[in-house]
């Protein structure tokens, strides 16, 4: 750039001015070549064939000025024209590893877009430039070739450029830098040719072009981007603008309009010559429209399949499924199968979404392998699938059902883990029907197998009053809820044989105006499905650590040790619920070390957030009462993953402790577990003295039931009352 600078301010003509334009040629080619071993492109042999061609120009400049200052004359042509010459093949080899190195296989399209636009600017040189120097018979029959020569290798750069312009994927300042070398070297060389043929004027002002050319050959090679194997590839409906489509078209009206200058009315050649390539450009712009009109056609037909397709499995999705269910419905029945994966959420929450989308699409194979050849398998979304089969066969809907199901229960192999993934399936059946009324069943149906435990079921109408009834019971525990309708009552954890209460567990009744009381078993699963849990929980828990403290502040050490809260899976898998916890705590002012929280196995099981919530409420000094113990999945898994405190031994395993036999064996062997990790053992549902003797004589010394206490709103915390047993002696009067 110094060098330039200095080449226009020096005297014009004058040898120091000629040395500088000299140096720009040279470090132009020197550039080149420290591109390369700087960037180190993997095609190195365009950038070697480019450096070569800017040495040969840089040598034919050096040869013109040694005839110029050297001689005292300037012959033509001269063995600088051979360097000048020699350096065009040398650039367009270039281009066209750099052409064949961007451009993508079978893009006929472009390469009549350039041939459309070499024709029609070549037309407008031969017009103007080609003919008047080959017509021109005053000059020596060698400078009249030489004179064509150069217009006809810009002619050859000329196509060149054409085809790098219509390259979607040259997208890379290196290929702009070379793009706009290769023009504005063209530009130089055509109106240097204007100057001699028209104005024989002196051509020193395009010295300026001619080096501008060369210093942006050095700035492609220099770039970064000149490493770059493409640009960016867009998209063709993003890439195809209107000036784009218009080109050809404005091209191909180029002939015509040569047709009327005074250059063809006056020259017979010319006027053949343009009209024969007026006729070609017609016929190439026919061409490139019928090209681009099916180009849209199946672009379209691509897009509409893509649209119709799931992305990530390859299977049909939701719009493809309804599209199809409408159209099998018109014809006659069907029958719709909407699958529903159990728990796959935590898959994504604890592995990530990778290993969870790879693990759906080998679930999508192994589905895809069990679906007759006249069903349709979607995948709706999500971790949801529907299949639909044509005709109404109860019979065939269950066995396929069946097959899916088992084609689900072997492990999924997903980067490294074995993941076993359950399912729940509904089945619904339509002929005239509203096809999302056919879906909508088929959903309900799979709900109520989730719920149920069952692989599948078909849809019934009681399942929709069942859906009703939970949602108008829904809508009236929102009610009962602000108008106070809901209860706490307490039942006694007593210490045998003393009889001390050691804990009290909270417990939700529903006092409703109208129905009366309603069971817990009613109305939880109803709060767990809509969400209500959350603030029911948060009320019980509440209302339940305000007591204990009040128990705390006045009976002092009679109180009981801990009041336990049943807490529930839902509110479990809420991230700040710990934090809730503490929160009530310090606004009711009992200390953590005074409450346990009591959980399911079912709601640990999945492990996740759930988890981590446990150890979590376990830092803030709570402790954690794993209840009905010993009914759920792998209970004994379970202890080494979830921090437990406290085993409550399910009812089950108590009800006949009396006899001999595996129940008695069982709460005998959970005993021993319990004391052998440290935990603390509570037997639930102690009806009778037989039990409570049978239970203390295993080893328990905490008990709960029926017999001590039914769960009352004021319990009464004092020792029960002793009784004789058969056995022992030793009894409590409730």
């Amino acid at each position: 750039m110094l060098a330039t600078t200095g080449y226009f301010l020096l005297p014009a003509s004058s040898l120091a001015a000629r040395v500088c334009y000299n140096a720009i040629g040279l470090a132009s080619a020197v550039a080149v070549l420290a591109g390369v071993r700087l960037h180190r492109p993997r095609l190195r042999g365009m950038w070697y064939w480019f450096a070569s061609g800017q040495v040969l120009a840089a040598l034919g400049d050096i040869t013109y000025d040694y005839y110029l200052y050297g001689l005292g004359r300037v012959p033509y042509p001269s063995a600088a024209d051979a360097f000048y010459l020699a350096a065009y093949p040398l650039r367009i080899v270039g281009l066209l590893l750099l052409s064949r190195r961007r451009r993508p296989d079978g893009q006929i399209g472009h390469l009549i877009d350039a041939a459309i636009a070499a024709i029609s600017l070549g037309l407008v040189l031969w017009t103007f430039i080609l003919h008047p120097t080959v017509a021109d018979r005053s000059a020596p029959a060698l400078s009249r070739v030489i004179s064509t020569v150069y217009p006809v290798a810009d002619l050859v750069l000329l196509v060149m450029l054409a085809w790098l312009f219509t390259d979607p994927r040259s997208r890379t300042t290196s290929s702009r830098l070379l793009n706009a070398a290769a023009a504005t070297l063209l530009a130089a060389d055509t109106a240097y040719s204007v100057l001699i043929v028209y104005f024989d004027a002196d051509p020193f002002a395009l010295d300026a072009m001619f080096a501008a050319s060369t210093l942006l050959w050095a700035a492609a090679a220099l770039h970064p981007s000149m490493a770059a194997d493409s640009g960016v590839v867009r998209s063709p409906s993003t890439e195809r603008s209107v000036a784009r489509l218009c080109a050809p078209a404005a091209c191909s009206l180029i002939g015509p309009a040569l047709l009327l200058t005074p250059y063809a009315a006056k020259n017979t050649v010319d006027g053949t010559v343009i009209a024969c390539s007026a006729i070609i450009l017609i016929l190439l712009t026919i061409v490139r429209m019928a090209l681009i009109l099916t180009q849209l056609k199946r672009q379209s037909r691509d897009l509409e399949g893509l649209a119709m397709q799931d992305e990530m499995t390859g299977l049909a999705n939701r719009r493809r499924f309804e599209s199809a269910l409408r159209a099998a419905m018109a014809d006659g029945p069907v029958q719709v199968g909407l699958l529903g994966l159990n728990g796959f959420k935590n898959v994504n929450d604890e592995l990530g979404r990778s290993i969870g989308d790879r693990a759906l699409c080998s679930l999508a194979r192994r589905l895809a392998r069990a679906v007759p050849d006249d069903a349709l398998l979607a995948r709706m979304g999500g971790d949801e699938f529907a299949v639909l089969l044509p005709g109404r066969s109860a019979p065939r809907s269950g066995a396929l059902a069946t097959e899916l199901a088992a084609q689900l229960r072997e492990p999924v192999h997903a980067g490294g883990h074995d993941l076993l993934v359950s399912v729940g399936i509904g089945l619904a059946d339509g002929e005239r029907d509203d096809p999302m009324e056919v879906l909508r069943r088929a959903e309900a149906a799979m709900s109520a197998a989730k719920r149920t435990g069952q692989t599948y079921r078909h849809w019934e109408p009681a399942i929709d009053e069942q859906s009703t009834g939970h949602a108008k019971l829904g809508a009236e525990m929102q009610i009962g809820l602000d108008a106070d309708q809901f209860r706490v009552v307490y039942q006694p954890i007593v210490a045998f044989p003393e009889g001390r209460v050691a804990a009290i567990e909270a417990l939700v009744r529903w006092e409703h105006p109208q129905r009366g009381m309603i069971s817990p078993a009613q109305f939880v699963p109803v709060a767990e499905q809509n969400g209500l849990i959350i603030e029911l929980g948060a009320w019980v828990l509440r209302t339940a650590c305000r007591q204990m403290a009040q128990w705390r502040a006045e009976l002092g050490g009679s109180a009981p040790d801990k009041v336990s809260v049943n807490v529930s899976a839902r509110q479990l898998a809420r991230p700040g619920f710990a934090a809730t916890v503490a929160d009530i705590l310090a606004e009711t002012g009992l200390s953590p070390h005074f409450l346990a929280v009591e959980v399911t196995e079912t709601a640990v099981f999945e492990g996740g957030q759930s988890v981590t919530t446990l150890h979590e409420l376990r830092k803030l000094g709570v402790r954690i009462a794993l209840d009905d113990f010993g009914t759920g999945h792998s209970s004994l898994g379970l202890l080494q993953t979830v921090p437990v405190d406290i085993l409550k031994v399910d009812k089950s395993f108590v009800d006949n402790v009396t006899e001999a036999g595996r129940h008695s064996v069982i709460a005998e062997a959970l005993i021993q577990i319990s004391t052998g990790l440290g935990m603390t053992a509570v037997a639930e549902g102690v009806e009778t003295a037989e039990q409570a003797d049978a239970l203390y004589r295993l080893g328990y010394t905490l008990l709960q039931g029926y017999y001590f206490s039914r769960p009352v709103a004021e319990p009464d915390l004092r020792p029960q009352r002793v009784i004789e047993t058969v056995d022992t002696g030793i009894g409590f009067g409730a």
